[in-house]
């Protein structure tokens, strides 16, 4: 099902990573990604990106977001989001995320 909301990513991005769907969650992501990992290390496209969440989709994290803010110019979405992991792995992160339609 694909995202027709800035929600929406988020809506769908909850279930699928524990359910270890790493291709459902591509859907969610542009082709060209740019995505910034804990290291700091800017990881772009979709088969970078999914190497870098296949060890983490392997502990089955539970996500928990609050969306703090939307800010919506034309096609484009910045989203200010507070989420929460439980699991084998506990964090919590502010993230900011780019959407576009």
């Amino acid at each position: 099902m694909p995202a027709h909301s800035p929600e929406d990513i988020c809506r769908l991005f909850q279930p699928q990573m524990p359910a270890g769907d790493l291709d459902a969650v591509l859907t969610l992501y542009d082709r060209d990604v740019a995505f910034l990992n804990q290291a700091g290390e800017v990881i772009r496209g979709h088969d970078r990106l999914k190497q870098e969440l296949s060890s983490f989709v392997a502990t089955k994290p539970h996500f928990e977001y609050s969306i703090k803010q939307i800010v919506h110019a034309d096609d484009i979405a910045l989203m200010h989001i507070h989420w929460t992991v439980s699991g084998s792995r506990q964090m919590k992160a502010y993230a900011v995320e780019v959407a576009r339609r």
